[in-house]
C-alpha cells in the first residue's frame, strides 16, 4: 500500500484559484519544450488522473466537455472527438486511431481540466483518502472499505479494458497505482492544483528520459 497522506487544509481565499480561460505559462512554466519521449510520459500521466477521476466519481466525457466550457477551453477541447483523440494520444492506450501528437498548449489545457474536475469533487476525494489512512491504521485492505473497492474495482476495469498492457499487469500493481493517483488527486483538488500537477508532469517526464 502507498503511504497515506495527511488531508490539506482547503483554502476559502478564492484569490487563489488560478484565473481560467487563458492558459497562462507564469502558473505552468516549461523551462524547455519537452522532447517526444517526454511528452508522451506527460500524455500517460494526464490519462491516467483522468482515469482516476473517471472511476472514483464516475466523471464521464460530458463533465469533461463542460470543464472545458466553464474555463473558456474549448478551442482546445470542443466535442467528444477531440477530447477522444487527445486521451487516446496517450502511448498506454490500446488502438492506432487517436492522434499522435498532443502539444504543450493541449497538454496544460488537460491539466485544468483535471484540477477543475477534481476540485469540484474535493469532498469525495477527502473521504476516499481518510478512508484510506482509517484502513492502513487498522490493518485492513483498502478494499474492505466500500468506497475504496467500488474504486479499486473500476479503476482496474477501465485500465484493463483501454490499456495495451491491461490484460497483463498484475492486480497488485493496479492497485498500488489507483490509490497512488487517488492520493495524488487530493492534493490537485486544492487552489494550487494546476501548478502541482504540471510540475510533477514535468519532473516526472525528466526523470524518465533514456540517457
Amino acid at each position: 500500500m502507498p503511504p497515506t497522506a495527511k488531508l490539506p487544509h482547503q483554502s476559502t481565499d478564492e484569490s487563489a484559484t488560478p484565473v481560467v480561460g487563458a492558459i497562462a505559462e507564469s502558473d505552468l512554466p516549461m523551462v524547455e519544450p519537452p522532447n517526444p519521449h517526454q511528452l508522451d510520459n506527460i500524455k500517460a500521466q494526464l490519462d491516467l488522473v483522468l482515469v482516476a477521476l473517471e472511476s472514483l466519481a464516475g466523471i464521464g466525457s460530458e463533465a469533461m466537455l463542460q470543464a472545458a466550457a466553464e474555463l473558456n477551453l474549448q478551442s482546445v477541447v470542443d466535442d467528444r472527438v477531440s477530447l477522444w483523440r487527445l486521451r487516446q494520444a496517450s502511448p498506454l492506450r490500446k488502438g492506432q486511431g487517436g492522434r499522435k501528437k498532443l502539444d504543450v498548449e493541449e497538454a496544460r489545457a488537460l491539466v485544468l481540466i483535471s484540477c477543475h474536475l477534481a476540485k469540484q469533487n474535493q469532498e469525495l476525494i477527502r473521504r476516499a483518502v481518510a478512508l484510506l489512512e482509517q484502513m492502513a491504521e487498522q490493518n485492513r485492505e483498502p478494499h474492505q472499505a466500500a468506497l475504496l473497492g467500488d474504486y479499486l474495482d473500476a479503476f482496474s476495469n477501465i485500465y484493463q479494458e483501454r490499456m495495451e498492457d491491461g490484460e497483463t499487469t498484475l492486480p497488485d500493481h493496479l492497485t498500488n497505482l489507483a490509490l497512488k493517483l487517488l492520493i495524488d488527486l487530493l492534493f490537485y483538488s486544492t487552489p494550487s492544483g494546476p501548478r502541482r500537477l504540471w510540475l510533477a508532469l514535468i519532473d516526472r517526464a525528466k526523470m524518465s528520459t533514456p540517457t
